[in-house]
């Protein structure tokens, strides 16, 4: 019988851990876990003692196994005394409304659902069934689909960054657009993602971003990308499905980016990228060419004493 799970160097006999990475293979000689999740090479280095659980993927293995012991809090149905839902709002009787949290006329919000506390939810909002959403979440001119996890701070459907240049200055232009949000998307704390100008700004199903990422008006993202913390990516670009973009990396506007390219952190995008291409710096180019310049840049600068 095992009560939980641990890293390898901390791990005891009632855990079950996991080794995803060589470099930690002196952590596996030495731990002292009950069972350890390993690929089939790794079979002979798990202690005598020890429990190998052998998957293909290791990462999905611990996931699942992580999961059985610390599985997600059900729900509690009831609309907290303190909330607000405004006549014309639709709450499923299985959903969970937090304190302090403001339903608007026209919203709707599925079976099963967790809106946690100091929420607003815009008019006309619709949140699918299963959802997730954390404290303090601004929803407004959203669609929602099933199992969409938004953690704190998140805002999302909020005016695009659009105006027009006049003599006397700046003149903003209405934004008319929704967010349209995929099944099994999660979307990280204080993250932002605006509504369309005109179109909408979509993001596809499985698609995760990370905390502290910006999603301009109008952008399309496809099925099961991953956007990482500070990443921003301007007005009406295209993602394709399985496009990862790295930490702080910037993407310029009215973009088009193929399936499955690959951005390195701090990249800064001006141009189109084809799929499974992979590009890296400031401007962003090629991996193979950017590392030609940077070992030429070194050999440039060396200092010859």
């Amino acid at each position: 019988m095992f009560s939980g799970v641990a890293p390898l160097r901390a791990a005891g006999p009632n855990d079950v851990s996991f080794l995803d990475n060589r470099r930690y293979i002196l952590a596996l000689d030495e731990t002292a876990a009950g069972a350890v999740i390993v690929t089939a090479d790794m079979c002979d280095r798990v202690p005598v003692g020890a429990i190998a659980i052998v998957t293909a993927t290791v990462s999905e293995g611990w996931a699942r196994v992580a999961e059985l012991f610390h599985p997600r809090p059900p729900t509690k149905p009831g609309i907290h005394g303190t909330a607000t839902v405004e006549e014309g709002a639709v709450v499923d009787p299985s959903a969970e409304i937090g304190a302090y949290t403001l339903i608007e006329a026209g919203a709707e919000i599925g079976a099963n659902c967790r809106i946690g506390p100091y929420v607003s939810v815009g008019a006309g909002v619709t949140i699918g069934r299963d959802a997730r959403i954390g404290a303090h979440v601004s929803l407004s001119h959203t669609h929602l689909g099933c199992r969409v996890t938004l953690f704190p701070g998140a805002r999302i459907g909020q005016e695009g960054f659009g105006f027009a240049t006049t003599k006397a200055g700046f003149l903003s232009i209405p934004q008319l657009g929704r967010v349209m949000i995929g099944d099994d998307v999660e979307i990280g704390a204080n993250s932002t993602v605006d509504r369309g100008s005109t179109g909408d700004t979509i993001i596809g199903a499985g698609t995760r971003l990370d905390n502290l990422v910006q999603i301009g008006h109008n952008v399309r993202i496809g099925r099961c990308c991953v956007i990482v913390a500070q990443a921003g990516i301007a007005g009406s670009t295209v993602l394709e499905d399985f496009v990862q973009v790295g930490g702080q990396a910037a993407l310029t506007g009215h973009l088009h980016i193929g399936a499955g390219a690959r951005i390195g952190g701090q990249a800064g995008v001006i141009g189109d990228a084809a799929p499974g291409a992979i590009l890296m710096g400031t401007p962003a180019q090629p991996r193979k060419a950017f590392y030609r310049q940077v070992a030429t840049l070194k050999r440039l600068t060396r200092d010859p004493g």
